[in-house]
């Protein structure tokens, strides 16, 4: 029978069956071993996976779990005046690392990142030594740096916790809050273009489930507790936290360590007498060094310009105006390097109120701004009215950006950052900068725009000849002044700052000494001495005023490089420095 023949035949059957011309036959019965196969699929249908055996037991409360970890949880929520704290119990932690390993896993950190780190405190005599881990994270404090200096609010305080928490999605990546904070909690993502760090595990406190940390030691060394903020406040006033670490009074951190023991005196972080030079943020040595020079450049050209006649001064103004301009929007494009997430940059202004980054952005924003106007001005409309006022701006503008740059650095509390130090360094730079700028457009002027100018360009010469010598001696000298330092036996940050310079960066140093001499002293010294009995050529002038200027700027890089490589970095006695 062909196959049509055999269709045609089970169609037949099939219409005679619904029509009741043929009996209906039931299909035989199942064999015992087609049973038993059904059997079993529909048992493990019955069996729960791994994932889903633990969502039921999520849903029911974990109670096996439970019982190991809830003593360590607050049994309630903070009331006012009150936050969630880590405590850890320093006499059961054994440094283990358990805790790190589980923050890790839980938050999907990248293999050198962490949140946690343990560290190792040494002390007292060779009969009776003192080793004590410390496992530490983020202190969630009372009044967090990284919040405040944060420029685009990528940080909340949670009201009701206290927990501080970061906003990946609002950060554009500045690392602004990993020099604010004095415990180098916030870590920055290089692959991600923003920070992260340690929210407590937040969403498993609100479930009531303990942070992977505390549930992960085995010696129960680190718990939650409900913290009085009028506690921590009163115990920051008196230093009380741990060995080396940084002065609680900063940002009052919460975190309490508890133990039974009495520390030796000589107690201290295993790395404390490390010294290794930290990120050096060569996008940010631009930025500082070009705006410091533009902002000088503009106030000795205004200056200037007070003694120039009226046939010079609006060639002479053009000329200056826009080479400061250039510098200066080549120094606001060298900053949005520095962001992990540049596309965002136009977040920066969100954080005025507090934070002195978004006040530099705008401060330099509206000195941009008004130095393109001037210099609008100066080749268009030369004889404008408005030429006094837009001046005016320019130099409001331009120091309230240089004093919220000193500002940004002072705000971390750094020992080498201080206002004294960083206010002497950046002003210093804006005037040796500054008047070695306008030389070179004087020098300039004289070469290329009016060759007979030199009748009034000669006493001018040797006038800013004279202040870049001084200015630049100055700053010399006062950053020598930190090598005084190693002769005191206490490690302090400065001290740390000076073996820095002398040690792993000696050869910046050199350079830096080398650079600075050479363009604000040696060379000004010859001009001065071969202009005693009259003014020089214009090229031969131009060509040592254009090397002088060339060896001031690279002197005031390599300082700069210095001022972020050369600042001991407070910590935590956590993972060893790198």
């Amino acid at each position: 029978m062909s196959s049509i023949d055999t269709i045609n035949a089970r169609e037949s059957e099939t219409k005679q069956m619904t029509t009741g011309l043929l009996p209906i036959v039931d299909p035989p019965p199942a064999s015992h071993d087609d049973l038993d196969l059904v059997k079993r699929l529909l048992n493990q249908q019955k069996q729960l996976t791994a994932v889903e055996a633990f969502s039921s037991d999520h849903e029911a409360g974990l109670p096996e779990q439970a019982r190991y970890y809830s003593k360590l949880l607050p049994t309630s929520l903070p009331e006012a005046g009150q936050q969630y704290a880590f405590e850890v119990d320093l006499d059961r932690c054994s440094g283990c690392k358990a805790c790190v390993t589980a923050c890790h896993s839980l938050n999907g950190l990248d293999e050198q990142e962490t949140w946690r780190d343990v560290g190792l405190l040494m002390g007292g005599s060779q009969t009776n030594p003192v080793m004590q881990h410390v496992t530490t994270a983020c202190h969630h404090c009372l009044e967090p740096g990284c919040m405040t200096a944060c420029p685009v609010d990528a940080y909340e305080k949670d009201p009701i916790t206290g927990i501080v928490k970061h906003l990946d999605d609002q950060c554009f990546g500045c690392q602004y809050c990993t020099l604010a904070c004095p415990y180098d909690v916030p870590k920055y993502h290089a692959g991600k273009g923003i920070v992260r760090k340690c929210d407590m595990c937040s969403d498993r406190l609100a479930d009531g489930e303990a942070p992977a940390c505390v549930q992960a030691c085995p010696h129960e060394a680190i718990s939650i507790k409900v913290v009085e903020t009028q506690q921590v406040i009163e115990n920051a006033e008196i230093d009380h936290f741990l060995p080396a670490a940084p002065d609680p009074q900063i940002t009052l951190p919460t975190t309490n360590y508890k133990t039974s023991r009495v520390f030796p005196k000589n107690t201290l972080p295993t790395d404390y007498h490390d010294v290794n030079p930290q990120h050096p943020h060569w996008p940010l040595i631009i930025m500082l060094v070009l705006t410091q020079l533009s902002v000088g450049a503009f106030l000795v050209g205004m200056l200037l310009e007070h003694f120039l006649s009226p046939s010079v001064l609006p060639a002479f103004r053009q000329l200056h105006a826009s080479n400061a301009l250039f510098v200066g929007l080549i120094a606001l494009g060298a900053s949005t390097l520095h962001l992990g997430r540049p596309q965002y940059a136009y977040r920066a202004v969100i954080g005025l109120r507090h934070s002195w980054l978004s006040r530099e952005i705008v401060a330099f924003g509206v000195f941009a701004a008004s130095a393109m106007l001037f210099a609008s001005l100066a080749w268009f409309s030369p004889t404008s009215s408005w030429l006094p006022l837009v001046k005016q701006g320019v130099a409001i503008s331009g120091l309230s950006g240089l004093f919220c740059s000193i500002m940004i650095y002072v705000f971390t509390g750094r020992e080498f950052w201080s206002f004294g130090r960083t206010l002497t360094k950046f002003c210093l730079t804006a005037v040796m900068l500054g008047v070695s700028a306008t030389l070179s457009s004087i020098t300039v002027y004289r070469l290329f725009i009016d060759p007979a100018s030199q009748d009034w360009a000669h006493p001018f010469v040797r006038i800013m000849l004279s202040a870049l010598m001084i200015s630049g001696a100055m700053k010399l000298f006062f950053e020598a002044v930190v090598f005084h330092h190693l002769l005191s036996r206490r490690q302090s940050p400065l001290k740390r700052s000076a073996q820095l310079m002398l040690g792993p960066l000696k050869r910046a140093t050199t350079l830096r000494f080398l650079s600075g001499g050479l363009g604000t002293v040696f060379i000004p010294l010859i001009l001065m001495r071969t202009t005693s009995g009259g003014p020089l050529e214009p090229s031969p002038q131009c060509l040592a005023i254009c090397l002088s200027f060339l060896f001031c700027f690279s002197g005031e890089l390599i300082e700069r490089y210095q001022f972020f490589s050369a600042c001991a970095s407070p910590r935590m006695p956590g993972a060893l420095r790198s």
